[in-house]
């Protein structure tokens, strides 16, 4: 078996297949398009210093490959209609989508941020005049059911998806020692009468300069290569006790805050919680990443998502749902493992 993702080399997308470039919106005009312009008018400026930073942080043109997974980890082969037939003559099998992600959010108006997440076209090799986008889809915060955001890039967000409680669940994780560097794990979950995950999607990204709205392809020069087939992380890597170290939280109620709605900061919270886990739920992914989704008892379910950094250390991201896709809390941490469960 063959296992190739192609890349092509640095290029402008062609005026053919590239949109109309978009300067980043005025303050007051994107904050009155996705209508939050009441949102943390009475915070306090700690809450606007956090949002700043944070939107500093998240900004900007975010490269790498992507990737879908079952919900057994398994990764999906990309459909045969956008792999070239020189793959298939060859046997080659490809999973990995090249990407885009061109992320802005206003420093100005809290909450207001929207990115656009583009695929493309394998090519053969550098092919760069065939470089082609595939798809693009764009997300504005305020389409979430609840948002929560750190000061170092971090966020998670819930976003529906259909009339059924069908929830995306999207974990973005910054490098703790390297802020160019991140991922994003998106768990579709049902949680109707027999609650369960549908599979996972995984981004592996890295910051490749200021928001340009996606006006120039990263290609060969790209720091990321595809991953989906790659080593999965050994699950003995995840069991056993796990403690905090730094720990940050988001509580929602089930009545919404008429200022803040389901958007909120992610403040510091008591160290030292610890959390024991299991294999039963847990998804070993390639990357060092797992995702896990279990129930928690009195209706609630638990969807984490974990970033193992070696030595014993972890960065983790778990968001609480009720049945009918309430967020309940959602929480970030750096953990360290005390035992393996052995």
């Amino acid at each position: 078996m063959h296992v190739f993702c192609a890349v092509p080399r640095v290029i402008p997308i062609p005026n053919s297949n590239r949109r109309a470039l978009l300067s980043p919106p005025a303050a007051s005009s994107f904050q009155s398009h996705l209508g939050l312009g009441r949102l943390f008018t009475k915070s306090s400026s700690g809450a606007h210093d956090n949002w700043a930073e944070f939107a500093m942080r998240v900004s900007g043109e975010w490269d790498g490959f992507g990737a879908e997974f079952t919900a057994g980890g398994d990764p999906v082969e990309l459909p045969e209609n956008v792999v070239p037939e020189a793959y298939r003559d060859w046997g080659v099998q490809v999973f990995d989508w090249q990407t885009q992600c061109p992320t802005f959010a206003d420093p100005a108006a809290p909450c207001a941020l929207h990115y656009r997440l583009v695929r493309l076209l394998p090519t053969v090799g550098c092919e760069a005049d065939a470089a082609t986008v595939h798809t693009s889809h764009q997300r504005h915060a305020s389409s979430a059911s609840a948002f929560a955001y750190g000061a170092g890039g971090s966020y998670v967000a819930a976003w529906p998806k259909g009339p059924a409680p069908v929830l995306e669940v999207e974990h973005c994780i910054v490098h703790p020692d390297n802020k160019e560097v991140r991922v994003r794990l998106v768990q579709t979950v049902a949680l109707a009468k027999e609650a369960r995950l549908r599979g996972v999607r995984v981004f592996s990204e890295q910051w490749y300069g200021p928001y340009r709205n996606g006006d120039q392809l990263g290609g060969c020069a790209l720091r990321e290569t595809g991953f989906a087939a790659g080593e999965k992380l050994p699950v003995s890597d995840v069991l056993g006790q796990w403690e905090s170290k730094d720990a940050s939280a988001a509580r929602f109620s089930d009545e919404l805050d008429p200022e803040t709605g389901k958007f909120a900061g992610l403040t510091s919270d008591e160290p030292g919680g610890r959390s024991f886990r299991q294999e039963h739920g847990i998804v070993p992914l390639p990357k060092q990443l797992w995702s896990l989704f279990n129930e928690k008892g009195d209706d609630e379910f638990v969807c984490e998502v974990g970033w193992v950094l070696g030595h014993g250390n972890a960065v983790t991201s778990r968001c609480v749902l009720s049945r009918d896709g309430d967020v309940k809390e959602i929480i970030a941490a750096r953990e360290s493992r005390v035992s393996d469960g052995t």
